[in-house]
């Protein structure tokens, strides 16, 4: 947080809630996106990784802006009494103030960045270039391709009485026009089809490329034939994208699917919500423009990056055989908990497992219900799904089992934000298979990562029971790090039993016996345990709390650890990204330490220690500390105690908070600051010493 933001934070009026210790849940987003693009200026990072990353925060903050953006503007426009942010003390039209003061000058930066990685990747023959740096071969390419690819399906539109100004979908690139026909000044749009590449290849040795804007712009003189073009420019609008179907009126006689299907049509229209720009455009057009989108200036962005970055990971198989343009190759190794030649049922039924991935493959677990399709005394199985593949391994699975004559019950969540098309096509296949196909509560997102393997044996009924913190999508456990425990404890079984009755019946359970399940259990539960520290802290006992998490935002939680550091109880916070609490401040969180890790793989796993020794208590789960999931999503955390497993999540703690060369230390001003390490101090980065640790088990 800005000096700037920290004076206007202390001008506010006097509230219910304590603001000294809490900060703006958006600029501790934009704070750890400006940390993603540290990373794309990171010169130990490989330059087309850095690509990648500005990539990466070019497209978090478009959804940053479809969403959190988008809800704000939806409550400053609204509501009649606004209401100030519990955290910050804003209120919403406050923050989206603090919003675009803070964006302007975080793209400018990447901009910088941008131009500095296209210099330094040409000259490792990976080259962007614009039609002016073409040969005279290169052009007759470039326009043999325009002829017969692009051409015959453009369709440029002249804005007129005749001809009003059009709907721009959200994200879609449109080349704007300013057009002089005889006295009269008007505007011309052509729309870049979704159909053509993002790029064009060109022929020769190296990485020689031209983005299809580019070529595009060149081509609008001749395609608005008669007029004289005097202003060009590449525009994308972002359209608000927070909707919910719990807030839509439908007929009663549509089903959850056939709602989400109309919602997904109803977010291309929504209200525009920023403006981007690359190119040309003149203050008259550009006030035009804002007018009949319905923005303000500070909404408007002029970039000299491209607006569309996701081409970026249409060039990663095409590079040349260059050092230093990318990680070296990881490919996740065996567990080291199981015999990996061997099946895994009879494994995980006699002793629990966890996965961490990517260090480790998620085959054990696809391994695991692939088994349990074809094993005769497997009689069910129910899993969570939030997020899965678009070419899914485990959605084949368990459609075999299906088939195979198993009762097979998935919990298909098809509210998943820009996953909901990719679910309802899951759905129907499902279903088609013979799947039974629920789709949870209606006021209540599933977002829990939970799976049950029911087995009938000679002495009753035997259960297999998976929690994970992350998604069952074998892409991003590549890519991802996540936990994924295995157990077959009978008493977590029969939680997770009554967890997918309480589903089927639309109700989240409110008691369990070893499941923390949101929203009823797990956080009174997070909050006892807080509280049991508290009271050791205070009778002079060994306490400590440790917390790796995603996101930080609840504010119970936060003032309930606030008053865990006032009673002496150490607390080591590890939060990638939003984190609402302010640590190192005198009397009020003075003995919270607070830190962010950014690497090569996004940091997702969720982990919760209370206590030390014999006396600990940790466990792993799908919920982040924020409101969201503490009380308005379906989420689950398992304990842990199985003494190898604990073991394994205590390694991971220890090399996070030792780590300090990817790890950024939150300081009590709300700034990121890199550790200090003292001299003759070896660097530790916790992600690649976790995979030199992964390769040393499977050597072993």
């Amino acid at each position: 947080m800005t000096k700037k933001h920290e004076n206007k934070k202390k001008k506010l009026r006097p509230f219910s809630f304590d603001t000294s210790y809490t900060q703006s849940r958006e600029l501790s987003w934009l704070q750890f996106n400006r940390r993603v693009l540290e990373e794309a200026e990171d010169q130990a990072v490989p330059l087309f990784e850095r690509l990648k990353f500005v990539s990466i925060f070019t497209s978090n903050l478009d959804e940053f802006f479809m969403i959190r953006v988008g809800s704000l503007t939806d409550i400053a426009a609204v509501t009649k009494e606004d209401l100030p942010d519990n955290k910050c003390g804003w209120t919403a039209a406050e923050q989206l103030e603090h919003i675009f003061d803070v964006c302007g000058p975080l793209l400018k930066r990447r901009d910088k960045v941008y131009a500095h990685l296209e210099e330094s990747l040409a000259a490792m023959g990976v080259e962007r270039l614009h039609r002016k740096d073409l040969t005279a071969a290169e052009k007759r390419f470039v326009d043999r391709w325009y002829r017969t690819s692009a051409k015959p399906i453009l369709s440029p539109q002249v804005v007129d009485q005749h001809h009003p100004f059009p709907h721009l979908p959200s994200g879609q690139l449109h080349i704007l026009v300013r057009l002089h026909f005889e006295d009269r000044s008007l505007l011309g749009l052509l729309p870049i089809p979704a159909s053509l590449p993002r790029f064009l290849r060109l022929p020769g040795d190296g990485l020689r490329y031209i983005l299809v804007e580019d070529i595009l712009i060149g081509k609008v003189s001749s395609l608005f034939t008669g007029f004289r073009v005097q202003s060009k420019a590449i525009i994308k609008v972002t359209r608000n994208a927070d909707i919910s179907p719990d807030d839509e009126a439908f007929e009663m006689d549509v089903d959850f699917r056939q709602r989400m299907k109309k919602l997904l049509k109803k977010r291309t229209r929504l209200a525009p919500v920023r403006l981007e720009y690359h190119g040309k455009l003149p203050s008259q057009v550009l006030h035009q423009l804002c007018v009949r989108l319905g923005l303000d200036l500070d909404q408007v962005y002029n970039c000299e990056a491209p607006l569309n970055m996701e081409y970026v990971y249409g060039l990663e198989g095409m590079l040349p055989p260059a050092p230093g343009l990318k990680y070296e190759p990881w490919t996740p190794q065996p567990c080291p908990m199981l015999e990996n030649d061997a099946p895994i049922l009879p494994q995980v039924l006699e002793h629990d497992v966890l996965l961490h991935y990517p260090y480790e493959s998620m085959n054990p677990f696809l391994h695991l219900i692939r088994e349990a399709a074809s094993d005769p005394q497997t009689v069910s199985i129910k899993i969570t799904i939030y997020r899965v593949a678009r070419k899914s391994k485990l959605i084949g699975y368990l459609c075999d089992a299906a088939e195979n004559g198993k009762d097979v019950t998935v919990l298909v969540e098809l509210r998943a934000r820009f996953d909901e098309q990719n679910n309802i096509e899951w759905a129907e296949r499902l279903e088609e298979s013979g799947c039974k196909v629920i789709y949870g509560i209606e006021d209540l997102k599933v977002h829990s990562k939970l799976c049950l393997i029911t087995r009938t044996i000679d002495q009753g009924v035997q259960y297999i029971t998976q929690i994970g913190t992350g998604n069952y999508n074998e892409k991003t456990a590549t890519l991802y790090t996540d936990l994924s425990f295995i157990t077959a404890n009978p008493v977590i079984g029969e939680d997770a039993t009554d967890f997918f009755t309480h589903m089927a019946l639309g109700a989240a359970p409110e008691t369990s016996a070893k499941l923390l399940v949101a929203p009823h259990i797990f956080k009174p539960a997070v909050l006892s345990l807080i509280d049991e520290e508290i009271c050791k802290a205070q009778a002079g006992a060994p306490s400590r709390i440790v917390m790796k998490l995603n996101s930080l935002t609840d504010r119970d939680v936060i003032d309930r650890l606030a008053d865990a550091s006032c009673a002496g109880v150490p607390i080591d916070l590890i939060v990638r990204g939003i984190c609402c609490l302010t640590p190192g401040l005198k009397g009020k969180t003075e003995n919270i330490r607070i830190r962010s890790i950014v690497g090569r793989f996004l940091e997702h796993s969720r982990i919760l220690s209370f206590g030390v020794g014999d006396e600990e208590r940790i466990f792993i789960g799908s919920a982040d500390l924020m409101t969201r999931n503490t009380e308005k999503r379906v989420e689950v955390a398992c304990p842990v105690t199985d003494p190898a497993c604990v073991d394994r999540l205590h390694e991971i703690l220890d090399l996070c908070l030792r780590d300090n060369v990817k790890a950024r230390i939150h300081d009590k001003h709300g700034e990121l600051e890199r550790p200090k390490r003292a001299d003759g101090e070896p660097p530790v980065d916790c992600q690649f010493a976790l995979m030199q640790h992964a390769l040393a088990d499977e050597e072993s």
